[in-house]
C-alpha cells in the first residue's frame, strides 16, 4: 500500500514539474516573438507615415510642376506673339523700304530733269520789269497795281523758258520783324493775282519778302518812303516771250 502511495506521489510530482516547465518554455519562446511583432508593427506604422508624407510631397510636386508648366506655356505663347509682331513689323518695314526706294528713284529722275532744265540758267536775262506800289501798312493791290500786272503778264507764252521773280519791300518805318512779314504778304498778293487772273503756273514764280532791307532812297522824305512800299516783278527768259518753239520748257 505504501508503495502504491509513493508511486502516486512520484507521478503527481513529475506531472507538476512537467507543467511548470512547459509554461516557462512558452513564456521564453513567446516573449521574443511578441517583441518582434511589436517591432514590425512599429516599423509598419513608421512606413505608413513616411508613405503618407511622400504622397503629400508628390502631390505638392505635381501642383508645382503643373504651375511651372502653365507659366512656361504662357511665356512661350507670349514669346511667340512677340515674334509674330516683330515679323509683321519687319514685313511692314520692308514694304516701306521698297516704297522709299521707289520714291527715291522717282526723285532722282526728277532731279536729273531739273538739273537739265537749269543747265543753262545763266543764260536767263531780264526781259520785263514792273513795280507795284502799296499804301502805308497795306498789303492789298490797288487798281493801278493790277493794271501794271496785267500789262506785264500779257502775251506770256505757255511754252518757252521763262520765270518770274517777285520781291516784296517796305519803307524803313517800324520794327524789322513786322516789316519782313508785311513785305511777304505784299509779294503773296502779287503772286496770287498772277496765278488766279493770268493762270501763271506757280512753279514759274519765285517770291521773297525782304522787309525794309532795300529802300529806294536813303532820303527820309514822304515820297521816298512811298516808293519803298513796293513789290518788284521781274520776268527772266532765254528767248522771246511770245515764241512757241518746238521744245516745251522743262519749267512748264
Amino acid at each position: 500500500m505504501y508503495r502504491t502511495v509513493a508511486i502516486g506521489v512520484l507521478i503527481a510530482g513529475a506531472t507538476l514539474a512537467s507543467g511548470c516547465a512547459t509554461k516557462k518554455f512558452v513564456r521564453n519562446t513567446a516573449a521574443p516573438i511578441q517583441a518582434k511583432v511589436d517591432q514590425v508593427s512599429d516599423q509598419a506604422n513608421r512606413n505608413s507615415g513616411e508613405i503618407a508624407d511622400a504622397q503629400r510631397d508628390l502631390k505638392s510636386l505635381d501642383e508645382r510642376s503643373e504651375t511651372g508648366i502653365s507659366a512656361a506655356r504662357e511665356r512661350a505663347m507670349t514669346a511667340e506673339g512677340r515674334a509674330n509682331q516683330a515679323f509683321d513689323k519687319a514685313t511692314t518695314a520692308d514694304g516701306v523700304a521698297r516704297e522709299a526706294r521707289t520714291l527715291s528713284e522717282r526723285n532722282r529722275e526728277e532731279l536729273v530733269g531739273i538739273r537739265a532744265a537749269f543747265a543753262n540758267l545763266d543764260q536767263f536775262e531780264l526781259s520785263r520789269h514792273t513795280t507795284v506800289l502799296f499804301g502805308f501798312d497795306r498789303d492789298k493791290l490797288t487798281p493801278e497795281g493790277r493794271q501794271k500786272l496785267d500789262e506785264m503778264a500779257a502775251n506770256l507764252s505757255p511754252e518757252g523758258r521763262w520765270v518770274i521773280a517777285v520781291e516784296g519791300f517796305t519803307d524803313p518805318i517800324g520794327p524789322a520783324d513786322y516789316n519782313l512779314a508785311l513785305s511777304r504778304r505784299r509779294a503773296e498778293a502779287v503772286v496770287n493775282y498772277l496765278i488766279v487772273t493770268h493762270e501763271v503756273p506757280v512753279y514759274r514764280i519765285h517770291q521773297i519778302g525782304l522787309g525794309k532791307s532795300k529802300p529806294v532812297s536813303d532820303e527820309a522824305t514822304r515820297e521816298a518812303r512811298s516808293k519803298s512800299r513796293r513789290v518788284e516783278v521781274k520776268v527772266y527768259t532765254t528767248g522771246s516771250l511770245t515764241e512757241t518753239g518746238r521744245e516745251v520748257s522743262a519749267l512748264r
